[in-house]
């Protein structure tokens, strides 16, 4: 399971409004790949399974951790992977408008969702037992 970087939750807790909490149970799928994406999630509680390249790729996300962000790039944006709830899970969505608006105000926030992509990206490149990258 990738380590979160837990600033990116505090900032989203702090700017969430009482609509933005959502419940997903074990096995719900969140979002599937190719679905249009305008949010980005942090996980206050359970677990993430994502799937990329058709599965042939996962990493399962813990509390802390925020994913999604790449709906905030560009508009019209379709989702890369499949996320899964491992067990029940509670998320806080934050849309474009608050993710901008939390740019805005708190720039920290920026480095800190680069922060926990770039420790995604170094944790699913990491070798396997054998000495393969995943």
């Amino acid at each position: 399971m990738t380590s979160p970087s837990p600033g990116a939750l505090t900032t989203m807790r702090l700017l969430a409004q009482d609509g933005n909490l959502r419940t997903f149970a074990a096995g719900d799928v969140i979002f599937r790949v190719g679905d249009a994406g305008d949010s980005v999630f942090g996980i206050v509680d359970g677990e993430v399974r994502l799937d990329w390249a058709e599965g042939r790729t996962s990493e399962i996300l813990g509390h802390g951790s925020c994913f999604g962000v790449g709906a905030m790039v560009g508009s019209q944006h379709q989702r890369f992977g499949t996320a899964t709830a491992l067990r029940d899970a509670q998320l806080l969505e934050m849309n474009r408008e608050e993710f901008l608006f939390a740019l805005q105000e708190l720039p920290m926030f920026a480095l800190e969702m680069l922060h926990g992509l770039e420790q995604r990206l170094g944790h699913l490149r990491a070798p396997d037992p054998d000495g393969n990258l995943s």
